[in-house]
């Protein structure tokens, strides 16, 4: 465990559910915020019980994931809609460094909670909002759930193939990526407010503007050339060869050539070598004219060997090459291992590992501290040391179910 982390000293209040405020408050926390989670009294944040689920000796279930997203996190419950919750609420508020919210915009301003009634009080705060389509704007009422987002972003157009229904991957990509663009934007209003005259500033995430920023050269090459990107299925539009092929024993690689030295060295390991000198593929606009050609002259080659042979004739070539794994795969990896992608944590007197938070910092780095804990754990923490809440007050408050 590391005796320091970067951002030890600065507190979160993290509001919402769901996944895109909580991965926001997940790398902060990591990375040595005092991240104060806060959920409703009945159930907390539905994610605690999404997927595959853990049962303990009580019948309590708690999923898997949410050890994972609430690790290193203070949990408290308040019931915003009540007016004593939302006193409280502010008075946390009033006391952070960082508030992070991703309910539908308006919200926090009907509860008396928005940016603009922290500024005198906490006139440093750095004010983050996570909403589908931002906080302004003809869309901005809409509710962001990240399929949608994902989908008017232009992202997904340009997933799956030609003449078929476009493809998500089997993640909720749209809300992890804007939670990275938060902790950017969170880290980033940080610095600006410690080099100037200490104030704070509203941090505005849309999730489909996180995934529009993924779109590389979409958008100039329509503006330049009227060109729009189509999906291309397992290859990239416009770098030849970079495609994934069928090996003898059903597994899969990915292979990338696309340079022109490493696609000479591709082509004369697999038996190409007249392709490996043909001028007409010297440079990659040649090789985009003839991707066809290479893909099933590559295709050819792979089907008569196994994954491993093929990962092994390519890296002694030094050809960028690779399998497709999935987790059981990653687990016996023993790369995975010594990179540290794994960190084991204990529930209920099991094991259970769950993955490291990148990136990677030599001098300081992130840790788990403690896996995602049960709603409420930090209640008398947070209310009686931070606010100062008697037991009693902090009792009363239970019996009201405003905690």
């Amino acid at each position: 465990m590391p005796t320091h982390r970067p951002l030890e000293g600065i507190r979160v209040i993290e509001l919402g559910q769901l996944l895109a405020g909580p991965f926001t408050g997940l790398m902060l926390a990591y990375f040595g915020a005092e991240v104060i989670k806060v959920e409703p009294p009945k159930g907390g944040d539905p994610i605690r019980g999404w997927r595959e689920v853990d049962t303990d000796a009580d019948g309590v279930t708690t999923s898997y994931w949410w050890r994972s997203l609430g690790r290193n996190k203070k949990c408290i419950t308040l019931d915003l809609k009540s007016d004593k919750g939302r006193e409280l609420t502010h008075r946390l508020i009033d006391g952070a460094d960082v508030v992070i919210e991703n309910f539908r915009p308006g919200t926090m301003e009907k509860w008396g909670l928005g940016p603009e009634v922290f500024k005198q009080s906490n006139p440093g705060l750095v004010y983050t909002r996570i909403s589908g389509y931002g906080q302004t704007g003809p869309y901005s009422h809409k509710p962001g759930f990240a399929s949608a987002c994902e989908a008017i972003s232009g992202f997904r157009y340009v997933n799956g193939h030609p003449g078929e229904a476009p493809v998500r991957p089997n993640l909720s990509i749209g809300d992890t990526i804007s939670g990275m663009h938060a902790a950017m934007g969170v880290l980033l209003a940080i610095i600006e407010r410690q080099r100037n005259d200490g104030s704070g500033q509203v941090v505005d995430v849309a999730l489909y503007e996180s995934m529009f920023n993924l779109l590389e050269a979409v958008v100039p090459e329509y503006s330049g050339a009227g060109v729009v990107r189509e999906p291309s299925g397992s290859t990239l539009t416009g770098i030849v060869p970079t495609n994934t092929y069928r090996c003898s024993d059903g597994k899969y690689v990915v292979i990338g050539g696309n340079g022109d030295s490493i696609f000479q060295r591709l082509m004369t390991t697999a038996g190409y070598p007249q392709m490996a000198s043909d001028p007409r593929l010297a440079d990659n606009a040649g090789r985009v004219q003839h991707e066809q050609e290479i893909d099933e002259a590559l295709a050819a080659w792979c089907s008569k060997h196994s994954s491993q042979q093929i990962l092994d004739l390519l890296e002694e070539a030094r050809v960028p090459c690779g399998p497709i794994y999935n987790v059981e795969d990653m687990f016996n990896d023993p790369h995975f291992r010594d990179r540290g992608l794994f960190e084991r944590v204990e529930i209920n007197g099991k094991p259970l590992d769950i993955p490291a938070v990148l990136p990677r910092l030599a001098k300081t780095p992130g840790a788990t501290q403690w896996a995602g804990s049960e709603i409420g754990s930090h209640n008398r923490e947070v209310f009686g040391d931070l606010l100062g809440l008697s037991d009693s007050e902090i009792n009363e408050l239970s019996d009201k179910q405003v905690i």
